[in-house]
């Protein structure tokens, strides 16, 4: 029998840790799960074998498929692929891409160009510990509890030597409550720095220029709000959502979908509807 369970819990760790999801499937047919473009760091903890996954659906099915049981997934601009067996369990984690220094060990462009890494590659061994106790545990709670504190104590004993420039965090800061609409121009007069010198130190810091940021939180914001709409059971009024959300017009939110989904919203909807009725849509994300 397929059956779907998602479980959400507040990571309570100041904001480092946007989101945490408990999920577990079972009966469900095998194919391919598209893990899209946001604007956080993916981290997963599997509770059910290992998760193979790749830059197209060849990659991730064939022999160079990335197959790790921690995942560790940077800020990408195109789709993972994701296998997706009959049954699966684990925990996500949509980690702020400024907090990668503090709970990774390494700024977020430390993971530009590598889609996904294994965990204990980044997290080291204890991640592998952490792992496995939580395999042991039976209540989403306890692992809620149990990998907080883990990442509350890596958090603890990091190096403040390398800490986020300010002029970075602020960066950040104003496009997320411009909802990825404001200005270039507009951004760097706020910091008060050459958009050519916060476009570097954003691109040290992210491995994203504030450009590519500020189209993920768009589309981010746009995705959310027509999941919203099938979950609640009506039918996306795609060009209202395209107003609301900073896009020119319907096409340009079209476009951002072809790029960031490869299909059309229509056509990812298709796929998605069943997740998202069964509450996944934000999952890991929000």
């Amino acid at each position: 029998m397929d059956s779907r369970e998602f479980v959400r819990a507040a990571p309570r760790l100041d904001g480092m840790v946007v989101s945490a999801v408990g999920y577990r499937t079972a009966g469900q047919r095998p194919g391919l799960h598209r893990g899209l473009p946001a604007p956080y760091l993916t981290v997963i903890f599997s509770l059910d074998g290992t998760i193979a996954t790749g830059s197209t659906p060849h990659q991730a099915t064939g022999p160079d498929a990335t197959r790790t049981d921690i995942v560790v997934g940077g800020l990408h601009q195109s789709p993972a692929y994701v296998v997706q067996p009959e049954h699966e369990a684990g925990i996500q984690l949509a980690v702020h891409p400024l907090a990668a220094r503090a709970l990774l060990g390494l700024p977020a462009a430390g993971l530009t160009g590598q889609l996904v890494v294994g965990g204990t590659d980044v997290l080291g061994d204890p991640a592998a510990e952490i792992r496995e106790r939580l395999c042991e545990l039976d209540r989403w709670e306890d692992r809620f509890a149990l990998l907080a504190a883990y990442l509350r104590r890596r958090a603890a004993t990091r190096d403040a030597t390398g800490a986020v420039r300010p002029e970075v965090a602020e960066a950040w800061a104003w496009l997320a409550r411009h909802r990825g609409a404001g200005t270039l121009a507009g951004l760097s007069r706020h910091v008060a720095l050459s958009e050519r010198r916060l476009t570097a130190l954003f691109r040290a810091e992210t491995g994203l220029t504030p450009k590519q940021a500020a189209r993920l939180m768009r589309f981010q914001h746009a995705k959310a709000a027509v999941a919203r709409a099938v979950a609640a059971g009506a039918p996306p009024d795609l060009a209202g959502v395209a107003a609301d959300t900073g896009y020119y017009d319907h096409s340009h939110l079209v476009r951002d979908f072809r790029q960031y989904t490869g299909e059309t919203p229509t056509g990812w909807l298709a796929e998605e509807c069943r997740n998202i009725q069964a509450g996944a849509h934000g999952r890991g994300e929000e």
